[in-house]
């Protein structure tokens, strides 16, 4: 955990933050968060965060959701999370967790009702090497468990209450010697994994689940779909994605902020490019990797600088950039 977060308002040691068990966020789930990558590029002695501003819009959006009245505008949340990063002097891997909840604590009729309650506001940062280990890929199993429907519980927004659906079938996956689950849709189209996105190689053709497949608009998702068209060339097609599709792929590979890009190289016992990372994914997980460090100097755009020095006067300063 950080030293320092920042809590309702004020930067405070990451000890004294504290939210009440009663409160819609523990008792009830009635929060949403982003999972963000800042990176530590020890040849240039900089850190960077990674797609800093689409991460805050996207809480914005997942907050709207849940009647949730964030506390400031984007720009004012990147130049917190930056001033955060700088004043806990990360010289490593960081994952930042920005977190917007229901705080009312009182239990009365309206426990329920999302517009009636007050909202809390925390960023929480703490050093994260690899979310997922084996760099040569990882195996998943299809979950017996079906991914919510979204008129049910909005995949879209990054709710808490959500992860209970992924929590169960990670849980079933690992309990049964795989990595990850794959999510099925009601429908028994392939969905996402627990926390990420999934990619297939089908004919030399990169294909993932469409936006309307239940799934959340990631974030690394979108990176990795502009990197392969416009770095590779490749083309990339967004539709509805049949289970045994998975057994016939030539790769797979799934991505997430946390989890990056990994390659799946077995799926329900079925080896997949027999069993080891294709070329495709191995170049999207290099490219991905260098354009995040910053080691490649393509798309600047997308890392926001934290100045870990004197050189950083202001919060404004220090997200220049953005």
């Amino acid at each position: 955990m950080s030293a320092i977060c920042y809590f309702n308002g004020a930067f405070v040691p990451t000890s004294d933050a504290r939210i009440g068990i009663d409160s819609g966020l523990a008792g009830r789930g009635l929060g949403v968060f982003e999972g963000i990558r800042a990176y530590w590029n020890e040849a240039d002695e900089a850190l960077t965060v990674f797609r800093l501003r689409e991460h805050m819009e996207r809480l914005e959006r997942s907050a709207r959701v849940l009647f949730i009245t964030l506390p400031h505008d984007v720009d004012t949340l990147c130049e917190l999370t930056v001033e955060l990063l700088r004043r806990n002097d990360f010289r490593t891997d960081v994952h930042l967790r920005p977190i917007a909840y229901k705080s009312s604590e009182e239990i009365t009729s309206k426990i329920l009702v999302l517009s009636e309650q007050a909202d809390g506001f925390a960023i929480n940062a703490s050093p994260l090497g690899r979310y997922l280990k084996g760099d040569d890929g990882v195996t998943c199993m299809v979950s017996s468990w079906r991914r919510t429907a979204d008129n049910a519980m909005p995949a879209r927004a990054k709710i808490t209450g959500n992860y209970v659906n992924s929590a169960l079938a990670k849980t079933e996956a690992v309990m049964n010697g795989f990595d990850e689950a794959i999510f099925l849709t009601d429908a028994g189209m392939v969905a996402e994994c627990s926390a990420q996105n999934l990619f297939l190689v089908r004919d030399g053709v990169l294909v993932t689940p469409s936006t309307t497949e239940t799934i959340l608009e990631g974030i690394t998702r979108e990176t990795i779909i502009e990197l392969a068209r416009k770095e590779l060339g490749a083309e990339v097609v967004e539709r509805p994605v049949a289970r045994s599709e998975l057994y016939l792929a030539e790769e797979a590979f799934l991505t997430g902020s946390g989890s990056e890009v990994k390659p799946i190289v077995g799926v329900d016992h079925r080896a997949i490019g027999g069993g080891v990372p294709g070329p495709t994914t191995k170049r999207l997980v290099a490219l991905y990797e260098a354009v995040a460090r910053g080691t490649s100097r393509a798309h600047p755009e997308w890392r926001t600088p934290v100045l870990l020095d004197d050189r950083a006067k202001t919060p404004q300063a220090a997200s220049a950039g953005a």
